[in-house]
């Protein structure tokens, strides 16, 4: 009896539990657009049948509730995009799971993983200030040890500034955007102009210049990334949006071997003392194994290498011998800028029909090993019905000609063969009448009786 009333009670608990779990996220309906407005919302736009969608949502319990705990203003909810279409279609959702931040009347979407930490951090980036202001010294080294890649608009009120809050407006979804008067910067920093849009990344910082850099915007959007990173397919993909050349040294982490280390310090080393030739128009990096990369150029790439993609057209380039020295890294990584180096892929008509025939293959062979018998079931059933579609009408006999059976024996006959089969038919016919004249013979006119 004590057991059941214990079970009773840890049943009662965990339903409490949950429905108090299931509290911090709210469900949404039509009624959502009218009632939105003066609340900032993360939103998960979802689909019932989606399996992504089905594998967030423990997550998106666990954000609603650390955004509950911690006292943020983000308010959480779901809404199902199948049920309310228009209005999923009013807020720019085109697949399952969108993740989106309402602000007033701005929508940001997050691109980020889909982590409780990261989608967390994303909502309280953008629910803010897109400017947050350090006031003190202190305050700024705070911010130094939390971020980075920290910018920072400094000086009064002017039209740079004017175009920095802009950008922060624009590009909160990825970074975070800061204000200081000069006194509160490190006395190691010095500016040779005011007001100045500075980054502070790498162990320095890097000045926004508008008559090299044009767009902030576009500045910004570039040097939102360290100088060298670790690389995987997320982040090429976010790199691909700065418009940047990615150079990669490909190594193997889990077996290093001397040639993977030398390959990835001659990367660093690149990355960092020529970063005035080569910063505005690369990224640098290092990724571990090379599955990834030889899925993105359907193709092989040893380990350890270097390879340099340009994710907006699909190209890559090879260096046509081993790198062995910081010399050969620059040449090749110069080649490349002046257009001297041999491309390889490209996003034409003969690379399309490539891909997808390297998509299609790749799905089946991944299905085949991960179960065999469901490859089986799914290709080879199919494959089947139809060669016996294609086996019956190989086989199916003609009704072409069946009026007229003997039409093929009489063709090419000559008048003379003709004739005899006439005469044939007639002696034929011949030896059939005598019967008709017997008949006719017993069958005398009434007149001819009377004579008789």
């Amino acid at each position: 009896m004590a057991e059941v009333k214990a079970s009773l009670a840890c049943g009662v608990i965990a339903a409490f539990l949950s429905s108090a779990v299931l509290a911090f996220v709210e469900d949404l309906d039509d009624t959502f657009k009218d009632t939105r407005v003066n609340d900032v919302w993360l939103v998960d736009f979802y689909a019932p049948w989606c399996g992504y969608c089905k594998k967030l949502e423990p997550i998106w319990h666990e954000v609603g509730a650390e955004l509950k705990s911690s006292g943020s203003p983000v308010r959480v909810g779901k809404m199902d995009a199948t049920a309310y279409s228009g209005m999923a279609s009013e807020f720019g959702v085109r697949g399952y799971p969108t993740i989106k931040l309402l602000k007033g009347d701005l929508a940001y979407n997050y691109k980020g993983p889909r982590t409780k930490d990261d989608i967390v951090e994303f909502a309280n980036r953008v629910a803010g200030p897109a400017v947050r202001a350090l006031p003190s010294k202190q305050m700024f080294e705070h911010m130094m040890k939390r971020h980075d890649v920290l910018f920072v608009y400094v000086g009064g009120d002017s039209p740079l500034k004017e175009k920095y809050n802009d950008a922060a407006s624009e590009l909160i979804v990825y970074t975070y955007f800061f204000s200081a008067s000069e006194e509160a910067l490190p006395e190691s920093v010095s500016l040779p102009e005011l007001p100045a849009v500075v980054v502070f990344k790498d162990g320095g910082y890097f000045t926004y210049d508008e008559y090299e850099d044009s767009s902030l915007s576009l500045w910004v959007n570039k040097e939102r990334f360290q100088g060298y990173l670790q690389i995987d397919g997320f982040t090429l993909y976010e790199l691909g949006e700065t418009g940047k050349l990615v150079a990669i040294a490909i190594i193997d982490e889990k077996d290093p071997t001397e040639e993977s280390g030398r390959l990835k310090t001659l990367m660093q080393r690149v990355a960092k003392e020529y970063r005035e030739h080569f910063n505005r128009d690369f990224q640098f990096g290092h990724m571990d194994g090379n599955d990834y990369i030889n899925s993105l150029i359907m193709g092989e790439v040893t380990v350890p290498s270097v390879i340099i993609l340009n994710t907006s057209n699909e190209q890559y380039f090879l260096p046509s011998e081993p790198i062995e020295s910081m010399e050969q890294l620059v040449q090749f990584i110069s080649s490349v800028l002046n257009g001297s180096a041999q491309a390889y892929g490209g996003d034409g008509i003969i690379q399309r029909i490539k891909r997808v025939a390297f998509d299609a293959r790749s799905t089946i062979m991944s299905v085949f090993r991960s179960s065999p018998l469901l490859g089986c079931f799914l290709f080879g059933l199919p494959l089947g019905v139809i060669s016996l579609m294609c086996y019956g009408i190989c086989t199916a006999e003609s009704d072409d000609g069946s009026d007229d059976i003997d039409a093929p024996k009489r063709e090419g006959l000559t008048d003379e063969e003709e004739e005899e089969e006439e005469e044939e038919r007639q002696r034929a016919a011949a030896l059939e009448s005598p019967e008709e004249e017997d008949e006719d013979v017993g069958e005398k006119d009434p007149e001819e009786k009377k004579t008789d």
